[in-house]
């Protein structure tokens, strides 16, 4: 990403940092519950929300979109993000039932764990390659191509936060 765009990123991050910090807080070694922080399911919409507007403000910083091209190219990303929404969902879902059986997973928990998450990022993947041909309708294979990386490493910033506020897997008892 750009230098100038350094700033976003972080106020995206720290949004995911709060979210995720209030979500997993049961999965905390000190045993407090996210219900315990005062943290709604409301509020973590809120909270994902925003992560939506930030990830679309990174994207309109670093695409170089002619008005022609932002006309055709924003009613498109909107549309992605939208079927996003849904695999996003799930791997919500999946994190905060890991955060609820965390001290007390099964083998086979751990199995679906597994399973799950990997389903989630093909879905996500699946998507974003659905979407590449769509856009190079109205925008350049070039810009997609920015568009691709820039989605990405956006993920890929979040996936990094999601993975140091989640635990890793207790093997002992």
């Amino acid at each position: 990403m750009q230098r100038k765009n350094v700033p976003l990123v972080l106020i995206l991050s720290g949004i995911l940092l709060v979210c995720t910090t209030s979500v997993l807080g049961q999965a905390s070694p000190s045993g407090q519950s996210s219900a315990s922080s005062g943290v709604s399911e409301q509020d973590i919409e809120m909270l994902r929300a925003d992560l939506r507007s930030q990830r679309k403000q990174v994207t309109a910083q670093n695409m170089s979109l002619t008005a022609d091209e932002s006309t055709k190219f924003w009613p498109i990303f909107d549309q992605y993000r939208k079927e996003a929404i849904k695999p996003n969902d799930d791997r919500w879902a999946l994190i905060k039932d890991y955060a609820a059986n965390y001290n007390t997973m099964t083998d086979a928990q751990a199995q679906q764990y597994i399973q799950r998450a990997n389903e989630i990022d093909q879905q996500l993947l699946a998507l974003r390659m659905k979407y590449v041909p769509l856009f190079e309708k109205v925008i350049s294979p070039k810009k997609t191509a920015l568009w691709y990386q820039i989605d990405r490493r956006v993920d890929l910033l979040i996936n990094l936060q999601l993975s140091t506020q989640i635990p890793m897997v207790k093997t002992t008892n």
